[in-house]
């Protein structure tokens, strides 16, 4: 039986995917587990696509910061359960120690970030990186962990990562 009770989104600036992970985990998993994001090399600044999107979905925004994931390894980090990418650059990276003994999993997408155009170009890439992201967040949340062992919920977090868009 594997328990996830916290989740670290990662990718290398903590300004899009990620935040857009940690948002989409703390919605679907609302009293069941904590969502965290990081990045690498953040930028400082969530990506405004992102926070507009944030805000169509009825989120507060004013929650959402870019921030390095050696936040997350320190004596008073909170332990982490499973370490999602979401980034090439930030699976290929060696990522610190995190408390605890979290799976990991890649969920590569493209960068909305790099997105070009005007504002709604730029909001119809944030919403297609959105749908792919809602999908395997909700593909996690549909696993029976209590029946799946390390080994098996491993190659389920890899079949997800797998899913359509994986870049």
């Amino acid at each position: 039986m594997v328990q996830v009770r916290s989740v670290l989104v990662l990718c290398t600036g903590n300004s899009a995917r990620s935040i857009l992970g940690e948002a989409l985990f703390r919605r679907h998993g609302a009293g069941r587990l904590a969502a965290y994001s990081a990045g690498s090399k953040p930028k400082g600044l969530p990506h405004p696509g992102a926070l507009r999107l944030l805000a169509r979905e009825g989120f507060d925004t004013a929650s959402f910061r870019s921030k390095s994931w050696n936040e997350y390894t320190g004596p008073d980090a909170p332990e982490i359960d499973l370490v999602v990418t979401v980034c090439g650059n930030a699976a290929g990276e060696a990522c610190p120690i995190f408390p605890g003994t979290p799976l990991r999993a890649h969920w590569g997408l493209p960068d909305p970030a790099d997105a070009t155009g005007d504002e709604t170009q730029i909001d119809a890439a944030f919403a297609e990186t959105w749908r792919l992201l809602a999908m395997r967040v909700e593909a996690f949340f549909a696993l029976d962990l209590d029946g799946l062992d390390a080994t098996a919920t491993q190659a389920e977090l890899a079949r997800i990562g797998a899913m359509e868009g994986a870049a």
